[in-house]
């Protein structure tokens, strides 16, 4: 047996003794009494059975015995009549969800104590937990009634209380019906209204909170309450009523945030800048203001401002500050300061953006010629999942990629494959990574097996189709592969290009060049207009071809794919 049972039923038995309680009548005994050896080795048996049989009750839960426990513990309680011995013995049938005897058990506590608060709240609980939620308004109303000092927040501790009720509509009525009573209170319309946006009426919650703020013009809490329901519908109406709130009562900090927040999804970012500005003023030190204040800057290019707040973030009580660190690297390494980047990149020691970091401090060791270095680095770090692991893996591929050691990076890439055989993220980038090597063979089994595990993978659909059109091979199958991916993402440029490429293969030509042409529209990348110009050669447009890629030169000066191009259509 652990010690805390011992010591708990102890504690427990001896409080009973210490109350002087008598099981036949609950009474303490008299000054005689301890004088009378009769009545005082009585006592001492009742204290040694109470002892006896609370630690057979607890050794019994331990055991895994819920049966003798609960039997054990109400015996107990219905003995002694003791409301340490009760409330225990409540709790025990409740952890069993013997909701019924934890029930009995409350109508003896509320016998034994009839004002007890605890006791009243008790039963409140094994009322909901035992799903005889209609039982619970007169308890209800009883509690409010006698705790009026209270009354405004213990309505609004309604819902709290009924959460783990899963038939919401229930609540929604036992709710208005403890509340009715108190009309003339701004927090019983608030709780029915929470209520009743729990229950899916929004219209009746939007109504509630109305009536709240018309008591309470100045209550913070309904006012983002009303927003909250506004913005289901439409966020420009809850940014009116949040603006008109913020305007006459200018000091509500919470509205005026979730303000600018709303602003900011509706990018209208000068106006929740004026608002965040404000904010930044009357909470100099608040993280809670001072991150997305941050965030916004960066947003609209200002990256004096967004460092600043970022550097002043580091000096409160923010808790991420990895994140902190990680976007001060990258504003460091988009202003060419790689030295500083991989310092800020460094302190990145926990979070999502650990790997991330990481991953990018070895990207600037290989860009500074240490390419082992950069390697050894990656390695060197930990990861707390298999989704971290994964993503470091995939890093190291990159970097050797990057360096030009494609045959490496497979390699890591095929290792780390044998012992996770159906990861998705491996067996796409070892696929695309064997087919750079002049293995499509491989390509295929490997993404003919990820589509057996996801077989709405769109980019894996559109890249085995893509690798068919390129080598002129099934182009029937490619382009139902094709297709398929274009109906999950049909705004994507890449499988309208490479759409686009099985319609040219299959000789489709002006269906194709339509097809490539929208897909530049949407993304002006290299290898589309390389595309083009080789679909307009077979139309013999070779001069519209050349102009095309002339154009896309002085877009991507030096660029590989589109030199090559050109050169093919020198005389």
């Amino acid at each position: 047996m652990q010690p805390k049972f011992i010591v708990a039923a102890l504690t427990l038995a001896l409080g009973l003794s210490h109350s002087g309680l008598s099981p036949a009548a609950g009474e303490a005994p008299t000054k005689a009494a301890d004088k009378n050896p009769s009545v005082r080795a009585s006592s001492e048996n009742i204290l040694a059975r109470t002892v006896f049989q609370s630690l057979i009750g607890e050794f019994a839960l331990q055991r895994g015995d819920i049966k003798l426990g609960v039997d054990a513990w109400s015996d107990l309680a219905q003995r002694t009549r003791d409301p340490k011995v009760i409330a225990r013995a409540t709790e025990v049938a409740g952890l069993a969800r013997q909701y019924d005897r934890a029930l009995e058990l409350t109508k003896l506590w509320l016998e034994v104590e009839p004002d007890s608060v605890k006791a009243k709240q008790t039963e409140s609980s094994m009322l909901i937990m035992a799903n005889r939620i209609d039982e619970l308004a007169p308890q209800l109303a009883t509690v409010l009634e006698q705790d009026k000092p209270n009354i405004g927040n213990n309505l609004l501790q309604l819902n709290r209380l009924l959460a783990r009720h899963s038939d919401k509509k229930a609540v929604q009525n036992l709710v208005d019906r403890v509340a009715a009573p108190y009309d003339a209170l701004p927090e019983a319309h608030l709780a029915m209204a929470q209520a009743a946006a729990n229950a899916g009426d929004n219209l009746r919650a939007l109504s509630e909170t109305e009536k709240a703020l018309l008591l309470r013009p100045d209550w913070e809490a309904a006012a983002l309450a009303r927003a909250q329901l506004q913005a289901k519908q439409s966020n420009l109406t809850a940014i009116d009523s949040l603006s008109d709130f913020v305007e006459r009562n200018p000091t509500a900090r919470e509205a005026r945030l979730t303000l600018a927040r709303l602003l900011i999804s509706e990018k209208q970012y000068n106006e929740s800048r004026k608002h965040f500005e404000r904010l930044i003023k009357e909470n100099p030190d608040n993280p809670e203001v001072i991150y997305p204040v941050a965030m916004l800057a960066l947003q609209q290019g200002d990256t004096v401002t967004g460092r600043a707040q970022l550097e002043k973030l580091l000096t409160t009580d923010y808790p991420d500050k990895s994140t902190i660190h990680f976007f001060l690297g990258q504003l460091d390494q988009e202003q060419k300061k790689p030295e500083a980047a991989l310092e800020q990149y460094r302190l990145v020691t926990s979070g999502e953006q650990y790997v991330p970091a990481r991953a990018r401090a070895a990207q600037i060791l290989l860009q500074q010629g240490k390419p082992e270095e950069a390697r050894e680095f990656l390695h060197s770090s930990r990861s707390s999942t298999p989704s971290e692991q994964t993503q470091l893996i995939l890093a190291e591929a990159q970097l050797l990629r990057e360096a030009g050691k494609l045959n490496d990076s497979f390699i890591v890439l095929e290792m780390a494959l044998t012992s996770q055989p159906d990861n998705p993220e491996l067996l796409y980038e070892t696929a695309l990574t064997a087919e750079r090597i002049g293995k499509p063979e491989i390509l295929e089994t490997h993404l003919k097996h990820l589509l057996k595990l996801m077989p709405d993978h769109a980019h894996a659909l559109n890249a085995l189709g893509y690798s068919l059109a390129e080598r002129n091979i099934n182009l029937p199958e490619a382009r139902v592969l094709i297709k398929k991916a274009l109906s999950l993402l049909p705004e994507d440029p890449f499988i309208m290009d490479s759409m686009g490429w099985v319609l040219y293969r299959q000789g489709e030509l002006t269906q194709a060049l339509k097809t490539l042409e929208k897909a530049y529209s949407i993304k002006a990348d290299p290898e589309i207009v390389a595309h083009i110009a080789e679909v307009l050669t077979a139309m013999e447009r070779k001069d519209d071809a050349r102009s095309r890629l002339n154009d896309a030169a002085k877009q991507f000066p030096d660029n590989e794919v589109i030199n090559g191009a050109l050169k093919k259509l020198q005389p």
